[in-house]
């Protein structure tokens, strides 16, 4: 992990807290996003459970910045005690060009992994099976940023390194949109998962461009922490 990776998501963590009309919720967010409790991160900037959780609620005024940039640091320093799995998973996508609010996560894996496997981790039930029965990384992705603010080019982006990979869509009602939208892209990736519905909720025709397209299709109605959380762990 290089110090630059790190020094990156640390400007972008400082600048949504500052920039934000809310800057509690939004350090509350990362926090969340980084697996830490309050009270770890408490211990580690040497205050009582309170202080953090009156800053994240608004009870306190606007942090300044000397306790965003303490806050900032803990956080990090903590998630490289742990491996740093989660400022590689950020680093990967702010390489990548995308914000984390369209892409969540985007990882490559160290080898082919069997789809089922990916169903197994978040819970999905497949829809369709297509020609392919494995991927080699995952792109989970907010469909409505992405099909609102990308072109076909920075949509065919997100594949990352291969077309080998799982197009994980959160934020999904019926699949209608991110399904139509991935016909103007070629080639379509391996498996496309929906996630935030069950079978019963998709799009009736979703099965038919799955199999015109020849992709596996699956939904899941799993939190996204845990969907992230079973994803990360994937070879």
């Amino acid at each position: 992990m290089t110090r630059g990776a790190r020094a990156q998501l640390a400007e972008k963590i400082a600048g949504e807290v500052a920039l934000s009309d809310d800057p509690g919720a939004t350090l509350r967010k990362w926090r969340t996003d980084f697996g830490v409790a309050q009270t770890e991160l408490a211990d580690r900037l040497d205050v009582s459970p309170s202080v953090v959780s009156d800053y994240e609620s608004g009870r306190r005024d606007n942090p300044g910045i000397a306790v965003v940039r303490r806050l900032v640091v803990a956080l990090l320093d903590i998630d490289e005690e742990r491996g740093g799995d989660h400022i590689r998973q950020h680093a990967r996508v702010l390489s990548s060009g995308f914000d984390s609010d369209v892409v969540h996560d985007l990882r490559e894996y160290s080898a082919n992994v069997p789809v089922e496997r990916v169903y197994d981790a978040i819970g999905a039930e497949e829809l369709h099976r297509g020609g392919q029965d494995t991927v080699a990384g995952h792109t989970v992705i907010n469909s409505i940023a992405a099909i609102t603010r990308l072109s076909s080019d920075e949509f065919y982006q997100l594949y990352g390194q291969s077309t080998n990979r799982a197009l994980v869509f959160t934020n999904v009602t019926r699949g209608e949109s991110p399904l139509v939208a991935l016909r103007v892209v070629s080639p379509t990736p391996n498996a496309v998962i929906l996630h935030g519905l069950d079978s019963d909720d998709v799009w009736e025709k979703a099965a038919d461009l799955a199999r015109i397209d020849d992709f596996s299709l699956a939904v899941t109605d799993r939190d996204i922490e845990d969907v992230l959380d079973g994803l990360r762990g994937l070879p």
